[in-house]
């Protein structure tokens, strides 16, 4: 089976988007697909849902208030009982002193009475300090009950907007990134599918998904310059490279859009590839760029791949498939290269690609 690297472009691309904006609760494209198609029916869930938890809210607070207004009492009572009870007891320990007969006795019970004297007098100023500290909270906490009940009797409807607010905003926020990423999601089906196509080849072809590559000058190419590019697909093989670019378009899209961009697109990037091409042979030990007749390129050859229906025209130097044309066409062309030279060209082309990935746990 061909051999793969790197995630294809579309997925990756949509993996960083997702993960820089901390959603990452999707396991496949068809789950965010489902998302965008349901998205109003998940409002109205959310509404819904929060309507149950206002409404859980109210019955909670209405049968709290219910119920404080018996404990709350009866704590109070509970209580003045304890302060009434320590001082009963401070004063029966008082009554029970025994009749001092002599100096020290009467030195030990002046010490022994000090000290329940000042317990009683600080129980005194304590307990109706707890008491009274007890109904000021209650009293708080009983009064903010009833408003914020008064509040959900009479205010439903907007205690409701307020409490699923921010979840709809979430949504809402979700769903417009989710919209950005409607064409590239397409697009990693289109690219998904050439890849499962390659994989049918042996393992004498090695497949690169989304190479990227950053000049560190700018090259010139046609009164533009290129800084750096992106390739859907480098396949490696034997006779060569395939260069490939794949459109994943509707039949109203073919029927309507410009096939000039694709095809400019793909002489920008196959020109960019020839110049790093150039400067692996130039610059590395590979054994195969010098033969006794001279030097001895690397051929590129530029596919557009449509995973639908295929555009009649044809372009020089760019040749336009459809999925089931692909493999003929890889495998119609004769073996320049021996499989080592051919791995010694992908290593090359490998250390160079620069795909940015992160974890994520969406796939195709």
């Amino acid at each position: 089976m061909c051999r793969v690297y790197n995630t294809i472009g579309c997925l990756n691309t949509i993996q960083l988007e997702l993960v820089k904006n901390d959603i990452d609760e999707f396991n496949s494209l068809n789950e965010l697909i489902d998302f965008q198609k349901n998205f109003h029916v998940n409002k109205e869930k959310i509404i819904s849902d929060h309507n149950i938890l206002i409404e859980e809210e109210r019955k909670l607070l209405e049968n709290e208030i219910t119920e404080f207004n018996i404990l709350i009492p009866q704590r109070i009572n509970d209580l003045e009982k304890q302060l009434r009870n320590k001082l009963d007891y401070l004063n029966q320990k008082i009554e029970d002193l025994p009749q001092a007969n002599s100096i020290v006795g009467i030195i030990k019970d002046y010490w022994i009475n000090l000290v329940i004297h000042i317990n009683f007098w600080y129980i005194q100023f304590l307990f109706p300090l707890r008491i009274n500290f007890f109904k000021y909270q209650a009293k708080k906490l009983i009064l903010n009950k009833k408003k914020r009940f008064e509040y959900l009797s009479t205010n439903f409807n907007d205690a409701v907007y307020k409490s699923s607010l921010l979840d709809l905003q979430k949504n809402e926020r979700k769903n417009e990134i989710i919209n950005t990423l409607n064409n590239t999601i397409y697009g990693a089906f289109g690219e998904q599918k050439v890849e499962n196509v390659f994989k049918k080849l042996s393992d004498d072809y090695i497949l690169i998904n989304d190479f990227c590559y950053t000049f560190q000058t700018a090259l010139k190419h046609n009164g533009d310059y290129i800084k750096s590019i992106q390739i859907d697909h480098l396949l490696i093989s034997l006779s060569g490279i395939f260069l490939i670019e794949t459109k994943n378009w509707s039949n109203d899209s073919i029927n309507n859009l410009d096939l000039r961009s694709p095809v400019e697109q793909i002489h920008r990037t196959s020109f960019a590839l020839f110049k790093i091409l150039s400067e692996i042979t130039s610059k590395s030990n590979l054994n195969f760029t010098r033969q006794n007749w001279g030097n001895r390129k690397i051929p590129v050859k530029n596919i557009i791949v449509f995973t639908g229906n295929v555009p009649k025209e044809q372009f020089q130097f760019i040749k336009i498939l459809g999925l089931t044309q692909l493999l003929s066409y890889i495998e119609y062309f004769n073996a320049s290269f021996t499989p080592n030279e051919t791995q010694q060209i992908a290593d090359s082309l490998i250390n160079l690609s620069r795909q940015t990935q992160v974890t994520s746990r969406l796939n195709i």
